[in-house]
């Protein structure tokens, strides 16, 4: 159907094994990224994010990290691809901008080498041919391509490898694109360039899982967002009603954080760190940081995501929801 799902994701659990111990990085987590619309996971530092998008297309360290869950892409299992049939899929269906563009290019290969390695090997077409695709793309994002198409990653500034890994992940026009990050560390003008990509490429009827911390950027991208702690969505909703309307204290701690939303124009830190993932108790991982806890809260697991009453699609994993939402 035209409604369904691109991308369904159910119960992914991502564990890393270090010296110290088992780290649960995602923990159950669920969700759907349909066509024509942007997903974004929000949430602070080492909550998650990044995993959930790097196991996706099972990009994660094999050596180290432990998988399981369900993720279907229009409707396939990902789980029951072969490796070269999930390497086709890699850019020509489903592409990713990776969090730190500069670290993600190979350092020995020139931009041109590594932009026409995306076309003899989705499209098979010989080395001339990829090398006169590789600048095509490469025009789409900057006026220097020629200058660029033989230059090593070192000799690019941060927002010039940006250009280049947009390039790279657009190059095919896949359905769907993971952003993790693009927009950190940019200048403002890359910046805005990035963001006009992303809605381009939502606009023609693609999807995107955003990955960022930036709520700015998700109010100005995002449909729906899905705000992860601790390894586990803590709330959904579509992106009016979240930020209207906040149930989890962290979601509403986040928002604080905006100029526009600080209750009385003076910004809230919010009080203490993200937990261990290695020491997580049973109950509710945010816990020790809230102001809103309630016995049950100290002495019951940790919820589930729960449905509010104030929106279809509303849920939030918590005992005592807000009930105080915040000013347009």
């Amino acid at each position: 159907m035209a409604d369904d799902p691109l991308l369904e994701v159910r119960d992914l659990r991502v564990t890393y094994r270090t010296r110290d111990g088992e780290i649960p990085a995602a923990r159950g987590v669920s969700f759907d990224v349909r066509a024509g619309e942007i997903l974004a996971i929000v949430g602070e530092s080492a909550s998650g994010k990044s995993t959930v998008g790097h196991a996706i297309l099972d990009l994660l360290p094999q050596a180290t990290s432990t998988m399981s869950g369900t993720v279907r892409w229009r409707g396939r299992d990902l789980a029951t691809l072969s490796t070269d049939e999930l390497r086709r899929l890699r850019g020509r269906e489903v592409a990713v901008i990776f969090q730190d563009a500069l670290a993600a290019l190979t350092p020995t290969m020139t931009i041109g080498e590594q932009l026409a390695e995306v076309f003899r090997v989705h499209l098979e077409v010989g080395q001339d041919e990829a090398r006169v695709r590789a600048r095509e793309a490469l025009l789409n994002v900057m006026p220097n391509a020629d200058r660029v198409l033989d230059a090593h990653p070192f000799q690019l500034s941060g927002g010039m490898a940006q250009r280049v890994m947009v390039a790279m992940a657009t190059a095919l026009q896949p359905k769907m694109l993971i952003a993790d990050e693009p927009t950190a560390n940019l200048d403002p003008a890359v910046r805005q360039e990035t963001l006009e990509w992303l809605e381009g490429i939502r606009d023609a009827g693609g999807a995107v899982l955003l990955i960022t911390h930036d709520f700015g950027v998700v109010a100005r991208l995002a449909d729906r967002v899905a705000v992860m702690y601790a390894g586990k969505l803590v709330e959904t909703a579509d992106v009016r009603t979240a930020f209207r309307s906040p149930k989890h204290p962290y979601t509403y701690g986040l928002l604080q954080s905006l100029p526009q939303f600080a209750e009385g124009g003076r910004l809230r830190a919010m009080p203490g760190q993200p937990p261990d993932l290695s020491t997580l108790p049973p109950e509710c991982p945010f816990l020790p940081r809230c102001n809103k806890a309630i016995a049950v809260c100290r002495t019951e697991p940790a919820p589930p995501l729960l449905e509010m009453d104030d929106a279809p699609d509303h849920l939030a994993a918590c005992f005592n929801p807000m009930a105080v939402g915040l000013r347009d």
